[in-house]
């Protein structure tokens, strides 16, 4: 019983709760960690840069295509 009774008091607390904060704001887009906003990222592929290479390897396409992660791809 004292189990159902923590239960209710839970779901009416967040109820209050999300009935408290109906009016705010959603969250903005990423900021970087200066409080700065982030620069929109690019589609990979030498059709999306501002100057194309004169040549394009798949290995060249595969790191674009993974950037920014931080493991290199495993197709070579």
């Amino acid at each position: 019983m004292g189990l159902i009774k923590l239960a209710v008091a839970g779901a009416a607390g967040y109820a209050l709760y999300k009935y408290a904060t109906r009016d705010q704001e959603e969250p903005q887009a990423a900021t970087a960690g200066n409080g700065a906003a982030c620069p929109p990222v690019r589609d990979a592929g030498p059709e999306n840069m501002k100057s194309a290479p004169k040549r394009w390897s798949k290995t060249d396409e595969a790191i674009d295509e993974s950037f920014p992660a931080s493991d290199p791809p495993g197709t070579y």
